[in-house]
């Protein structure tokens, strides 16, 4: 079967800010339900809304309307007939800092970090430097389709306290936090378990619940923090109920060896975290690769959820995370880029790198769990599958808008699809940031592709 691709198109409105009521006509998709790992055909949740009007009111989401019946003259009407537009990209796990050593050859994680990631994030604790990478990275984010972020600063308040202030003035939804690392880093990324605490609660106070922003307590892994620190952390979660914590668990054997002799009282790596109060449902552990049945049972009990990073694992040799086998024994599972171990901040090559992590291990990952993942199924993980994730009446008008294919190849493929999964799959497969043709965080344009 033939599909038609998009033909020339208008230019977009000039103004960042979109008026009170914008109708924007093209293809589309999101999800209702978890799709599972069921086939294709299959697969339930899926609500595909081919040439439709998405009505944008107040900053949120206020309905969609087949796009023979367009709205009143009271709507600015922009049609992009032929784009895909779906919910913006949620990454669960990734740095803010580490843009400046993506693509770093050739060392697993340990060595990784002592050659490139600690020395880059020490240049953090200048103002400036803070503030422009933070500016750096939320643009980037957002260029590449991604608006709401769990994200990793630096150990500096500073670092902390500029990425907020780029998210919020964007209006997007961030989760971060000063980092805490006490031990086993470099002069000038150590703190003290004193003042971590203090710069915490002075951000926890200015930030979290302002605006669209939430603090999270960032342990940056278990050996970097001493135990009396993790109690520190511990309390700050019981002291401000609505903290998220996020951390990293369980991505390489020898950090897993590392955390045995550093905490020989603990059961396991996890374990260390849930004696010191750091496991809830707001609680977001990168990787988890080398967990056991009893961590991930803890994991389920307590509502933690992993943040899958293919790309990474791939690219440092980590492993490769069961994700089909977590979700069987009911752990939450989302995606996340982990730049900079993980290669770029298009979420559509992390998924297309998810997809092949899985087939390594037998399990075919449909187009459908891969983006429900990177949407309102990050959403729900998160505790805001009620503001993000879906074009539903109510949400906040986060949104991407696509072309289906860029180039010969992809447009050929798209041409000759001969259903929607297989055309969706192959954009996905095929496609990264130069798809994206514009970005929208609580109904304002906050990217639109150069001409």
């Amino acid at each position: 079967m033939s599909i038609p691709t998009p033909a020339s198109l208008p230019a977009w409105p000039d103004a960042v800010a979109t008026p009170a009521r914008l109708a924007l006509r093209a293809d589309l998709l999101d999800f209702d339900a978890d799709p599972g790992f069921a086939p294709p055909a299959s697969a339930p949740g899926v609500r595909w809304r081919p040439d439709h009007w998405l009505l944008v009111e107040g900053g949120r989401i206020h309905g969609a309307v087949p796009g023979a019946q367009p709205p009143g003259d009271d709507w600015l009407k922009v049609d992009r007939s032929g784009s895909l537009v779906l919910p913006g990209f949620i990454d669960t796990h990734v740095h803010c800092p580490q843009l400046d050593v993506i693509a770093s050859y050739g060392t697993e994680l340990l060595d990784w970090l002592n050659t490139y990631t600690f020395p880059a994030e020490t240049r953090y604790a200048d103002p400036q430097v803070a503030a422009e990478g933070a500016m750096r990275f939320v643009d980037a984010l957002l260029a590449h389709g991604t608006t709401s972020a769990v994200v990793f600063p630096t150990v500096h308040k500073v670092s902390a306290d500029a990425l907020f202030a780029e998210s919020d003035a964007r209006g997007m939804r961030m989760v971060t936090g000063k980092v805490l690392m006490d031990r086993h880093a470099p002069d000038g990324l150590r703190d003290d378990v004193v003042q971590a605490e203090r710069d915490c609660i002075e951000l926890i106070e200015k930030w979290h619940g302002h605006g669209r922003q939430s603090f999270a307590v960032t342990v940056r892994f278990a050996p970097c923090s001493t135990p009396q620190q993790l109690k520190m952390a511990g309390g700050l979660m019981r002291r401000f109920p609505g903290l998220y914590m996020h951390t990293h668990v369980a991505e390489n054997r020898d950090e897993v060896r590392w955390v045995a002799e550093l905490f020989p009282e603990a059961r396991s790596y996890l374990d260390v975290y849930g004696s010191a109060g750091l496991l809830n449902e707001r609680a977001v552990l990168a990787h988890g690769i080398w967990l056991d049945d009893t961590d991930r049972a803890l994991l389920r009990d307590t509502g933690a959820q992993i943040a899958h990073s293919p790309s990474s694992n791939l690219f440092l040799g980590s492993g490769l995370f069961d994700w089909a086998g977590a979700e069987a024994q009911g752990v939450k599972v989302s995606v996340a880029s982990d730049v900079g171990g993980g290669t770029s901040l298009s979420m559509l090559r992390t998924l297309a790198d998810a997809y092949k992590v899985q087939a390594m291990q037998g399990t075919r990952l449909s187009a459908w769990k891969a983006l429900y993942a990177a949407t309102w199924g990050a959403a729900r993980h998160l505790g805001l599958g009620s503001e993000v994730g879906r074009l539903e009446p109510g949400f906040m008008a986060d949104f991407t808008v696509w072309d289906w294919a860029v180039g010969p190849v992809s447009t050929h493929r798209d041409q000759v699809a001969r259903e929607l999964h297989e055309r969706v799959f192959a954009w996905l497969t095929l496609g990264d940031e130069r798809n994206l043709q514009a970005a929208f965080v609580a109904g304002n344009r906050r990217f639109r592709r150069a001409a």
